[in-house]
């Protein structure tokens, strides 16, 4: 099941060709996951607070396979691969229409407050299934 968010292209997301520029990509899925994890229930600042770990991307494995453009209307669909006690991997994919523009492999670990690695906290991994 994947979650769905929408995005528009806007001017500033596109390059001199007047296509979305690559790393804009990231950044559209970056605002997918953060809506993902907050419908899930997750407060990403209370989880700071309370368990002293924040999320971070370890590793991205991209394809670039369409070009969007000014304007477009896009939808960013979001899944949880795989949860485990230390990792959490995503299938990210953008769409436009029912056409791939772009798809990634996203592996998101915690970290404490010096930046080492932390397992995931149990209550985090319950509501990330």
């Amino acid at each position: 099941m994947f979650h769905s968010f929408p995005v528009r292209v806007y001017y500033e997301d596109t390059d001199m060709a007047g296509i979305v520029y690559y790393a804009n990509y990231l950044k559209f899925i970056e605002r997918a996951r953060s809506d993902w994890v907050r419908e899930k229930g997750i407060d990403q600042t209370r989880m700071k607070e309370d368990e002293g770990v924040v999320f971070a991307v370890r590793r991205v494995e991209a394809d670039y396979l369409g070009s969007a453009k000014f304007d477009d209307e896009l939808v960013v669909e979001t899944r949880a691969i795989g949860v485990t006690g230390a990792r959490l991997v995503m299938e990210q994919i953008v769409k436009r229409d029912e056409e791939v523009l772009f798809q990634a492999m996203v592996t998101i670990v915690c970290i404490n407050e010096t930046g080492q690695a932390a397992r995931l906290p149990a209550n985090i991994r319950l509501m990330l299934h």
